[in-house]
């Protein structure tokens, strides 16, 4: 009797071992579109056995719980590879608009560069038309008017590459709060898995922990380091310190020079971050290396334009007779200070077409020599080395170049996203496929172990009977 009491207890067990099994599968399928959930797998664990008489009789086995599947290895490649995608996602796309302005056609307005380098030729030309007939009007006044055109071509090109920048210090400056919600979560998270799960899987705990180093992962470049009792430590790319275990450290934003600088413990972190990854580092290699590149081109293309053609101008004569002075100079754009900020500021002070002169220093209204001169500059070495033309389409083809390098390595590196995430679904995502075979499986076990207790039950009515025509049913 004591031997069938055995079989029913182990029996017993077997039931609700595979009702719990049952539970989990059904619960991996109800979770199967929950948003970084990750697929568990009952844990078997076998009973200790009895040994009698120096014989082992097993006790069968009782499910303990349920196993993530998880690689946190795979993970953080997954992560860190997401870190790398997303800040070339947008720096890419910051040069995308960068390169816009300068499209050639495209027209000029307030937003568009139009053709920039059309400009430069159209008023470069002006002066040799006016070579052929330096009183006439209409030519002089092709000349303030293509002049117009190129000044207001390269101000608005600078203008909107300003805006840019600033908008850009916007974006970065609200990933600051984000990547900061983040840590906290993360801390708090740290903390829970830390009490319940020190020594094991913390099931969706974990998934949420996931989930936030992945969202947290596409903001801002980061280093993961595993602690004791299932905790996690997180830095900066460079190694400041974000999350310790339960405890989180604040990103904080000032503004400097006129941008957004970020802080950790009162540590300027901006250069460090630009180089760690994220959509931040990408906004902050476009805010501070791309776009600062392109306007320290227009600068230098508009302050040599602007002041060799001022200096020839006021050393010419003009149609009125008049020679520049230095209380009158007879300038055609403003003139420029200094390199930095000069596409900008750059326009046509120049009202009155008789003013520019056309004429060599001394020499008669009707003589076109500083005329021939000025139009002669677009094939001079007066900016950067180069003569203007050259010199802007060297910058947009190394512009066009830079984009070309960022859009390869973003398509690279979304590629290797897609396959890590493959890789890592596989292992962790729900598969309803599998979960249906696991679910018949358990199913079958479960009606076996139910049809071993209906025998027992038998075995059991027949030996209380002992024969008796009254029975135990």
């Amino acid at each position: 009797m004591g031997t069938i009491n055995a079989a029913f207890s182990i029996t017993a067990q077997a039931l609700d071992a595979d009702q719990s099994a049952l539970n989990v599968v059904a619960n991996n399928v109800a979770s199967a579109n929950t948003p970084g959930y990750t697929t568990e797998t009952p844990d078997w664990q076998q009973n200790q056995p009895i040994d009698i008489d120096g014989v082992l009789l097993g006790q069968g086995a009782q499910e303990t719980g349920a196993t993530s599947q998880r690689d946190r290895v795979l993970e953080e490649r997954l992560d860190q590879q997401q870190q790398q995608a997303s800040a070339s996602g947008v720096r890419l796309t910051a040069l995308n608009t960068m390169e816009a302005l300068f499209t050639p056609d495209s027209g000029s307005s307030s937003s568009s560069a139009g053709d920039i380098g059309s400009d430069i030729t159209n008023f470069f030309d002006s002066f040799g038309s006016l070579e052929a007939n330096p009183t006439d009007n209409a030519l002089r006044q092709n000349v303030l008017s293509t002049a117009q055109t190129l000044a207001g071509d390269i101000s608005n090109a600078a203008a909107s590459l300003n805006s840019q920048r600033s908008a850009l210090d916007q974006e970065a400056a609200g990933v600051a709060s984000q990547v900061n919600s983040l840590t906290s979560s993360l801390a708090q998270l740290n903390t829970e898995i830390q009490s319940e799960s020190p020594n094991s899987d913390a099931g969706t705990l974990e998934d949420q922990r996931q989930q936030d180093l992945s969202q947290l992962s596409q903001l801002i470049g980061i280093n993961q380091v595993t602690t004791e009792n299932n905790g996690l430590s997180i830095t900066t790319a460079s190694g400041q310190l974000l999350v310790s275990e339960g405890q989180s450290f604040q990103l904080t934003t000032g503004v400097v020079n006129g941008v957004t600088d970020f802080f950790v413990n009162g540590t300027d972190i901006t250069s460090q971050l630009e180089q760690g990854g994220g959509e931040l580092g990408g906004y902050l290699t476009a805010r501070d290396t791309d776009i600062p590149s392109v306007l320290n081109s227009l600068d230098q293309l508009a302050y040599g334009i602007s002041t060799e053609v001022n200096a020839l101008n006021n050393t010419g004569t003009d149609l009125d007779g008049a020679t520049g002075t230095a209380a009158a100079p007879l300038y055609i754009f403003n003139q420029p200070t200094a390199v930095a900020g000069s596409a900008q500021a750059m326009s046509v002070v120049m009202t009155d077409p008789n003013q520019i002169a056309a004429a060599g220093a001394g020499d008669a209204t009707g003589d076109n020599s500083n005329a021939v001169a000025m139009a002669n500059l677009a094939n001079q070495t007066i900016v950067g080395g180069q003569t203007p033309t050259d010199f802007f389409s060297n910058f947009v083809t190394q512009l066009g170049s830079t984009v070309s390098q960022v859009q390869t390595e973003n398509t690279a590196q979304n590629a290797s996203v897609t396959q890590l995430q493959t890789q890592n679904d596989a292992l962790s995502s729900v598969n309803l496929n599998d979960q249906a075979s696991d679910m018949t499986v358990l199913e079958r076990s479960y009606q076996a172990a139910a049809q071993v207790f209906s025998m027992l039950d038998t075995i059991m009515a027949s030996a209380l009977n002992l024969g008796e025509q009254t029975t135990v049913s």
